[in-house]
């Protein structure tokens, strides 16, 4: 039941898929893993803006590493809690230099020790920098994955472990990517709802 829900699933997000802005950096470890720590809690406009804006200014960990705080602060405004975030980057850039090389991780284990990087964060980073399997839940993917009846969740952490065992492991990658750009066309819960009752998903 569940693989044929999920198989049309795909193909209706699919043939409907816009671009996610920050997808527009590419898959450049330092740069798909300090947007995404950008991102939380903030319009992907906004962070798209403020990391352009950084990977100008500090294009690497190293040039990162050199910035102090308050500089930080002032290039990633008006992000969400752009002070915070100024301090994780700084820490995290120096972290890398010293644990790994200057090389981003490339396991959720080592990501998640990361200031400023959970779950999501670690699964974006694994899943579009190095194309591994991995289903990075944020409130568009818990939201519509509820919605579909493909999970009965009552936080991300769940949903994410629930969809694992929902989905093959072939498509974890494109759960994230199709699930925000469907989530951002259809804002409205009535919308998402018509949008869903439409392809006859619910």
């Amino acid at each position: 039941m569940y693989q044929d829900k999920w198989k049309r699933v795909i193909q209706v997000f699919d043939s409907h898929y816009q671009e996610v802005p920050l997808e527009t950096l590419g898959k450049d470890p330092y740069k798909v893993l300090v947007s995404t720590v950008l991102s939380s809690r903030t319009k992907d406009e906004v962070s798209l803006k403020a990391s352009k804006k950084l990977f100008k200014i500090a294009p690497t960990f190293e040039s990162l590493s050199r910035l102090d705080r308050e500089t930080i602060s002032k290039i990633i405004y008006p992000v969400g809690f752009y002070k915070t975030k100024a301090l994780y980057l700084k820490k995290l850039s120096k972290i890398i230099i010293k644990k790994h090389q200057g090389n981003v991780p490339r396991s959720f284990e080592e990501l998640v020790l990361l200031p400023g990087v959970g779950r999501k964060t670690a699964n974006l980073v694994l899943n579009r920098a190095f194309s591994i399997p991995a289903i990075p839940v944020d409130t568009h993917v818990h939201r519509i994955s509820n919605l579909l009846g493909l999970v009965r969740t009552n936080n991300p952490q769940e949903t994410e472990n629930q969809l694992k065992k929902v989905i093959p492991r072939k498509y974890w990658s494109k759960v994230n990517r199709l699930f925000v750009s469907i989530g951002r066309q259809y804002r409205s819960p009535k919308r998402l709802h018509k949008f869903l009752e439409e392809n006859r998903l619910i």
